[in-house]
């Protein structure tokens, strides 16, 4: 190999490296014997992921963040997919508009949101409920569904939705029929990306779900800073895990739209 391809592959190994050393510490660490957090662990074992499995300290945060996560998934894809299908249909300036402002939770700093979400959720008593983190975490979600449809919409002939409404089919026909089908693997990576979304939330979490409503990530928020064992190790393993699961059949069905 020549220097003119050694020095750029040298590079990019570098930072795949520091890119990828906190999570490969973690998946070691999660598989560790010893009591407290230590790398290198001194031996091996499932010991702590025994001991997820086995404590409803943290199973009951986790089954809150799969139940929440996957009514935002619902939530988030019809609001997503009916806001894109608007958006789609205004004149260029409001839909210029119309977008940066159903982006908003992405451009606005975390905490900023945090805070509004907090005040305007305690006004009406909602903190502390499941249904005001699901409120909440589809705010957050939509603008990735939005983003996933709006991307599926440009790929489509408008004179085929045209052809079906010439052809006598009514506009809910036309959307089932002709529309949906062609932008479904949008929609479903939208789907996949608010599910991440929500189920990793922490800073919202952090203000809004009080007792009531304790997810995964504030659970491990909370075992950081009062008991630090590697059983956060395991729970974080298995976390990035189902996000890289997730990740990839984004990237399938991303591919499959493409094709």
């Amino acid at each position: 190999m020549t220097l003119a391809r050694l020095v750029p592959t040298s590079v990019v190994g570098l930072i795949l490296f520091f890119l990828a050393f906190p999570i490969v510490v973690v998946a070691v660490v999660s598989f560790s014997s010893a009591t407290y957090l230590t790398f290198p662990p001194p031996g091996f074992g499932l010991r702590w992921y025994a001991a997820y499995f086995g404590n409803d300290d943290w199973l009951k945060p986790t089954w809150m963040s799969l139940w929440v996560a996957a009514a935002v998934v619902v939530l988030a894809t019809i609001l997503g997919t009916l806001a894109a299908l608007g958006i789609a249909r205004l004149p260029r300036a409001m839909r210029i508009f119309a977008t940066g402002l159903i982006l908003s939770p992405l451009i606005v700093p975390g905490i900023v949101v945090a805070i509004g979400i907090y005040y305007a959720y305690s006004h009406y008593g909602l903190v502390g409920t499941p249904i005001a983190m699901v409120l909440a975490h589809t705010c957050l979600a939509v603008p990735f569904v939005v983003t996933s449809v709006t991307a599926s919409l440009a790929g489509i002939d408008p004179r085929l939705e045209q052809a079906a409404l010439n052809l006598g089919a009514t506009p809910g026909a036309t959307f089932w029929q002709v529309t949906l089908p062609l932008i479904r693997p949008g929609v479903l990576v939208g789907a996949l990306f608010a599910f991440i979304t929500s189920f990793d939330e922490l800073i919202v979490a952090l203000f809004i779900s009080g007792t009531g409503a304790v997810t995964l990530p504030r659970r491990m928020w909370d075992d950081l800073r009062f008991e630090i064992d590697p059983t956060i190790a395991a729970v974080s393993t298995l976390t990035i895990v189902l996000t890289a699961a997730l990740m990839g059949c984004a990237h399938l069905l991303r591919k499959r739209s493409q094709a």
